[in-house]
């Protein structure tokens, strides 16, 4: 378990214009854009401990988050971006930890889930392609749904909806400076090429790996292939994979993706950043 929180766990304020991310592990984040910090997908059970995915489906943790829920900078987190309600995106574990007060944006579904049987009463629930504001100071972010599909055809009854997040940051005055995709828990599926046509010039995409595979073969995230399928629709100026490696549910590790990513010419997008690692980007370079 970690001892001491990353160096990146104490409040700092990036440079201007850039954000700077901290990898804890599977997809979550701690992102900080002038005065604004943002967490996204919670997830810090630990090693060998189990996350619940609903029917009495069950995956062991293979790692360690690199940061204790304990050690967030709880004072100066502005809201978690919450891509859908499944155990290893919102544990245990975070929601003991975290304040009640807390603003989530989120799916409806979620949204309900969380004021209501949890206490989380700021949850905001966004319907596809709508968006919330959240301001600190001069610092604003939009976050706006976007498409997902955690399953394909019927089977989507069986698992919580999903949903992308565009966050644009800027400052008070609505001027965008950067726009960070994070793809959810999505397959590669049609209704993503929407997100390509609204959205042409995207800096940074963060990507949900994995192949989560499911008892009876069904894939329910991106594997290799549609991670890269869906960098080559997006084009964003660099991708971040996360969410890989990290449970026994994933058929699909990290090595897989590097390597077709290889193959199609598209390695120098990659941006590697271990868990407990930090990295700044702003929309033209990473720091």
């Amino acid at each position: 378990m970690p001892s001491t929180p990353p160096e990146g766990a104490a409040p700092r304020t990036p440079p201007e214009g850039a954000a700077e991310i901290l990898f804890i592990g599977n997809a979550t984040l701690l992102i900080r854009y002038g005065e604004l910090t943002l967490l996204t997908d919670p997830n810090f059970l630990h090693r060998g401990q189990l996350a619940h995915l609903g029917y009495g489906l069950l995956s062991r943790r293979l790692t360690e988050p690199a940061l204790d829920a304990a050690d967030l900078p709880h004072a100066d987190l502005d809201a978690v971006v919450l891509s859908h309600l499944h155990g290893d995106h919102f544990d245990r574990v975070a929601r003991r930890a975290l304040d009640r007060g807390l603003p989530f944006v989120t799916t409806p579904h979620a949204s309900r889930f969380l004021r209501g049987l949890y206490g989380f009463r700021r949850a905001v629930g966004l319907h596809t392609w709508q968006s919330h504001t959240l301001l600190r100071g001069d610092s604003l972010v939009r976050v706006t749904s976007l498409p997902g599909r955690h399953a394909p055809g019927p089977a989507r009854a069986l698992l919580p909806p999903v949903m992308g997040s565009l966050l644009e940051f800027g400052d008070r005055s609505g001027g965008i400076r950067l726009v960070v995709y994070l793809t959810g828990d999505t397959l590669m599926y049609d209704g993503l090429r929407e997100i390509a046509r609204r959205h042409p010039d995207i800096h940074l995409a963060v990507l949900h790996l994995g192949g989560t595979t499911l008892p009876g073969g069904m894939v329910v995230t991106m594997d290799a292939g549609q991670g890269a399928d869906l960098l080559e629709l997006i084009r964003p100026r660099r991708a971040l994979p996360v969410h890989h490696d990290d449970y026994t549910v994933f058929r699909s590790p990290l090595r897989d993706f590097l390597t077709e990513l290889g193959r199609r010419g598209l390695d120098d997008r990659v941006l590697r950043c271990a868990p407990g690692e930090r990295v700044a980007v702003t929309a033209d370079r990473v720091l």
